[in-house]
């Protein structure tokens, strides 16, 4: 029995949170859908985007609207995570997508942090809570997938070991809370185009499409006895991201950012996924600042956050029933 929508004006806030890939081991092409096999280690922090759906009147649709962290290059329209998240959910449990979804932006836009697919795994969360739908874990992880890569993590939250293209979620045992510092540097870096140049750096073959010199991508042992551990610095050690030379390749002025984080003592550095953010781990809160304001005095970023995690994935924080 499908339930009547919610009065117009209901509302349901979700959290979800942005990421940093630990590990991000890059392989071949994959033959079926033209995507590198990966093994990555997720991790999410505490640096939220919030999402806001709001019931509208029978058959008004779909409207976005954006606040925020880069909100003035957020698209709105069916480009944006979230509205094909809307899409998804009411194709699912057969109601009208009658929605505004309201973004409030923390997380760098084109960042390799997540930021779109945490608004599409927040949207797929609010609109079920919104509409009732009922949707199962299964539910989640299948649309979380069909949105993208990164989505099924941004709901999943945690730290958790991602195969396939990504996709594909295995949880992984973390002791303790992690301390970052994130650089975010003026513009963005398109994951297309950093995978393109890391495809032209191990010899892609024209005619085959095979990458010459790539191996089967496997996550450092290293890197998951220091999760299971909770030492910082040897997770600091074991940091490691198969495109950062690529992101490097496209924006020669990370390495000025890397280097100054070094330079202050950051137990490790990093290019955030396809970058161009730079992720510092800090021993403690107190280092966290003072990374922080090294970062930012040395002139090179746009502004500096601190967070730590891991956290939960894409979670409703609020509800609000309309009277009617």
């Amino acid at each position: 029995m499908e339930l009547p929508p919610p009065p117009p004006g209901t509302t349901v806030t979700v959290r979800a949170p942005a990421k940093v890939n630990l590990a991000l081991k890059v392989g071949p092409l994959r033959e079926d859908d033209d995507f590198h096999e990966l093994a990555t280690v997720f991790h999410a922090v505490d640096l939220y985007d919030e999402v806001v759906a709001t019931q509208r009147p029978e058959g008004a649709g779909i409207l976005i609207t954006v606040e925020g962290e880069g909100a003035d290059v957020v698209p709105t329209d069916r480009r944006n995570l979230a509205w094909q998240a809307a899409d998804l959910v009411a194709e699912g449990i057969h109601v009208d997508p009658d929605v505004h979804l309201h973004l409030s932006k923390s997380i760098p836009v084109a960042g390799g942090m997540a930021g779109g697919s945490a608004d599409g795994a927040g949207a797929l969360v609010a609109c079920d809570a919104l509409w009732r739908g009922g949707l199962t874990r299964l539910d989640f992880l299948s649309l979380s997938a069909a949105l993208g890569s990164d989505v099924p993590f941004s709901w999943h939250g945690g730290t958790a070991l991602g195969t396939g293209r990504g996709d594909r979620l295995s949880p992984v045992l973390a002791r303790g809370r992690f301390t970052w510092v994130f650089a975010v540097v003026e513009g963005g870096l398109s994951t297309p185009a950093v995978y393109a140049e890391f495809d032209r750096a191990h010899g892609l073959d024209p005619v085959t499409g095979a990458l010459l010199d790539v191996e089967s991508p496997e996550v450092p042992d290293a890197l998951m006895a220091a999760l299971l551990s909770g030492d910082p610095e040897a997770l600091g050690r074991a940091l490691v991201n198969d495109l950062q030379p690529a992101a490097l390749a496209l924006r020669p002025d990370l390495d000025l950012v890397l280097e100054t984080g070094h330079d202050y003592g950051a137990l490790g550095a990093i290019v955030s996924g396809s970058g161009p953010t730079c992720a510092f781990l800090a021993r403690d809160d107190e280092h966290a600042l003072d990374l922080a304001v090294a970062l930012t005095s040395a002139g090179i970023v746009r502004t500096v956050k601190r967070a730590s995690g891991p956290v939960p994935g894409a979670r409703v924080v609020d509800t609000t029933v309309s009277p009617g």
